[in-house]
């Protein structure tokens, strides 16, 4: 049986991951300033994440929400105090797309309405119904066409408040910070005119915080930078730092019933254990401080290197757009300095998304490496 052809990955076989680097099958180590997505939020293989999985595995690996868990109490109280919305109500699913879907299922239930304004470049999952508010046409199927989604300007108040006043829109879906769109930070102002466009004309407003989320941006969430309230936060990626986790965030205002929404694996024994150990890691060796830290400094350093046309982002949510295409780039980072990170559906634009633990020594040293890359790439 041969497999599906998802992605065209480089011809690299990880097979270990310690902090902020990882190892091939020959013992070649290499920084990770991408995480598979962004998802290794408190460093790989972290000894508190592996004691608390390792605990839970050998007691109970996984029961269904037939059943009580206090582990999911533990959770949502430990959530609400470390990102300060302890009056939110948590749905626990199991990845950043079915967040996504129930988020837009709930704003739905609440306004009677099916129509949903989204932004260009936008991506929110490849899933039913969030891949309809995802701007791009090639991964969309006939029979994801179910529903009206409008694509405004980014960051563009005036193209918004013009599609709300038609009436009939249940949502405006927005991320914190556009991750695959090119690192496109909502600025405050945006977000809070945002906010008031949708209480204006009864439309719910979600943030999909799941690539933004759990302190990459240096806040909790990226939307805390605007001190706004948002009606749905959809999150997952460095929710469970590698262990398959997703949430809903609900605004206390909403009310939401019995059946609504459902799920099997969603907040499992051992989802539940990961996100705990990552909340108690963000917590208690303070990396959002050490996120906003770093951040400053490798924007600051980024920004002379040759070919780099803008240095975007928050926290260690970072993005270079250069003069060029960055495939050659990415790939002598990679092959030649040792040194993974990402790419975005803008083609000049590499995406920076460290663990958010990393520490001078390898932030000095991830900018050696990508000073001689860039220097070979883009000669002086």
């Amino acid at each position: 049986m041969n497999l599906f052809p998802v992605y065209s990955p480089f011809d690299v076989e990880i097979v270990k991951g310690q902090g902020y680097h990882v190892y091939d099958q020959e013992g070649q180590e290499y920084i990770d300033f991408y995480g598979g997505h962004a998802v290794i939020s408190i460093g790989h293989s972290h000894p508190l994440f592996v004691e608390k999985i390792g605990k839970q595995l050998s007691m109970l690996p996984f029961y269904s929400n037939s059943i009580n868990m206090p582990l999911q109490e533990e959770l949502a109280e430990k959530l609400g105090r470390v990102s300060g919305l302890d009056d939110y109500q948590l749905f626990l699913c199991s990845s950043g797309a079915e967040a996504n879907e129930n988020a837009l299922k709930l704003a739905s239930f609440r306004t009677g309405k099916s129509t949903i304004i989204a932004y260009q470049k936008a991506f929110h999952g490849r899933t039913s119904a969030v891949v309809n508010v995802t701007d791009n046409e090639k991964i969309k199927a006939p029979i994801n066409r179910g529903f009206d989604a409008h694509f405004l300007p980014w960051a563009d108040l005036n193209a918004t408040e013009s599609a709300l006043q038609k009436g009939d829109v249940c949502a405006v879906i927005i991320e914190g910070i556009q991750g695959v769109g090119g690192i496109q930070v909502a600025e405050p102002d945006f977000l809070q005119g945002l906010r008031q466009l949708c209480d204006r004309y009864d439309a719910l407003l979600i943030l999909d915080e799941v690539q933004s989320g759990f302190g990459r941006s240096g806040q909790f969430f990226a939307f805390q930078y605007a001190d706004i309230q948002p009606d749905l936060i959809s999150m997952a990626k460095g929710m469970g730092n590698g262990f398959p986790v997703g949430g809903v965030l609900i605004h206390p205002a909403f009310k939401a019933t019995k059946g609504m929404l459902g799920t099997t694996y969603g907040g499992n024994h051992l989802a539940c254990a990961a996100t705990i150990a990552v909340l108690d890691v963000i917590e208690k060796e303070g990396l959002m401080a050490n996120a906003v830290d770093k951040g400053v400094h490798l924007m600051a350093q980024l920004k002379d290197l040759p070919g780099v046309k803008e240095v975007r982002g928050k926290g260690l949510m970072i993005g270079l757009e250069m003069e060029a295409p960055i495939k050659p780039l990415r790939s002598h980072l990679l092959f030649q300095e040792k040194v993974f990170t990402g790419s975005s559906s803008n083609p000049n634009v590499l995406r920076l998304l460290p663990p958010l633990s990393i520490d001078q020594a390898v932030t000095t040293e991830f900018l050696n490496r990508c000073s001689q890359a860039f220097k070979s790439i883009n000669p002086v």
